[in-house]
């Protein structure tokens, strides 16, 4: 990386040159020389890399002027300031210089303060130059990442959520019209048959549903001012004790068949956590490791406090993701999902993430393709409770 300024001195006349290095020696400088235009123009990107270039008007050949001109027709070497070095003194003249696209100039015979302050000066706004270029390449290319994300969102919105509204939707209305239309020629049995196949889609439809809006729900939340958000739910001074966790994990277990799959290991505490808040974060987290896991595998969860920190870890010896997974995980992101019961709408996780960042605590996630994951939680403000 480049941390001196280049100058390039292009001037028909070495002594000048010699003069020009004298007067920065044993400053921040590197100084290169072209002795005419020709030798500057065809220089410029391979040999010489100025920040700043000293042009002398009068030269042989191609006058400092055209040179100036040229330079600025190269849209890499548009930026870099240009001094001129001139001993033409009529207004004219200077105008000249400034039409062909000179920052400056200077008079001969060259003042050692004024030529220094004046390189100073460009130095300066070079800097400020390079810097808002920076700035808009780096804008430039979050613009890029955001739209890529957004184009992959839409993309995933309108697979998943349009596949997960539509089919419960299906499922009801086609039970609906079979009643309907064959009511009298089916029996009781059949007709049950039916009114289960419908009550199953309209609670896939429900849940789906519910999971949307509190998504919604914890977004809004997110982008609320402290004093805003505790005036709708006192999250300061909410308190849950770990006991309820164990009540949830059973109940989810059971919906899944797997409450023999299921191990608890929950310290005895108080948490700051509203026991909505923490339903819908076990329940989501529970909903992933039983769906993305076999029956007879083990489901586990542990916590403990930490340094007035609650650690909660669940643990499954599932599928698993890839680090390129975990870094992509986001609203309506789902992967590999193999069977009916796997379908979703990607939100378990960015629900989880959301509720506890209300709270300034952390979601870790450690995982081991094709084998097992542990979704760590942090939660701050905890208190054992002893006996």
């Amino acid at each position: 990386m480049k941390n001196s300024i280049s100058i390039l001195v292009v001037d028909d006349e070495p002594e000048n040159f010699d003069v020009i290095e004298g007067l920065f020696l044993n400053q921040d400088y590197e100084l290169s020389y072209a002795p005419n235009g020709q030798d500057a123009l065809e220089s410029l990107g391979t040999f010489f890399h100025p920040d700043i270039i000293l042009l002398d008007v009068m030269m042989p050949g191609i006058d400092g002027i055209e040179v100036c001109r040229q330079i600025r027709a190269m849209p890499e070497w548009q930026a870099v300031p240009i001094i001129m070095i001139t001993a033409l003194t009529s207004k004219e003249d200077l105008a000249r210089c400034l039409a062909a696209g000179a920052d400056d100039f200077i008079s001969k015979p060259v003042n050692s303060l004024e030529l220094r302050a004046r390189v100073h000066s460009m130095v300066r706004i070079k800097q400020q130059y390079d810097k808002i270029q920076n700035w808009s390449k780096l804008q430039q290319s979050t613009i890029q990442l955001l739209e890529s994300s957004l184009t992959e969102l839409r993309g995933n919105l309108a697979s998943s959520l349009s596949h997960e509204l539509n089919t419960p939707l299906n499922g009801v209305l086609s039970s609906f019209l079979l009643l309907d239309d064959y009511l009298d020629e089916m029996d009781t049995e059949e007709i049950q048959e039916i009114i289960n196949i419908g009550t199953t889609s309209a609670k896939r439809l429900e849940k789906v549903t519910q999971r949307f809006l509190t998504y919604l729900y914890l977004e809004l939340e997110t982008h609320k001012s402290p004093d805003d958000r505790t005036s709708d739910m006192d999250l300061q001074g909410a308190k849950t004790e770990t006991s309820f966790i164990s009540d949830i994990a059973t109940a989810k277990a059971k919906t899944f068949d797997r409450f023999n799959d299921l191990t608890l290991e929950i310290q005895a505490a108080t948490i700051r956590f509203t026991s909505q808040h923490l339903q819908w974060l076990i329940d989501e987290l529970l909903d992933n490791a039983f769906k993305f896991s076999e029956p007879q595998t083990p489901v586990k969860i542990c916590g403990q406090v930490v340094d007035e920190v609650f650690q909660l870890n669940i643990s499954d010896c599932g599928r698993g993701m890839t680090q390129d997974q975990i870094d992509k995980i986001g609203a309506f992101m789902q992967f590999e999902r193999y069977n009916y019961e796997q379908q979703g709408v990607g939100l378990g996780l960015k629900i989880a993430q959301k509720i506890v960042d209300l709270y300034g605590g952390k979601v870790l996630i450690f995982s081991t393709y094709q084998q097992e994951t542990t979704v760590q939680i942090e939660l701050p403000g905890a208190r054992r409770v002893t006996s």
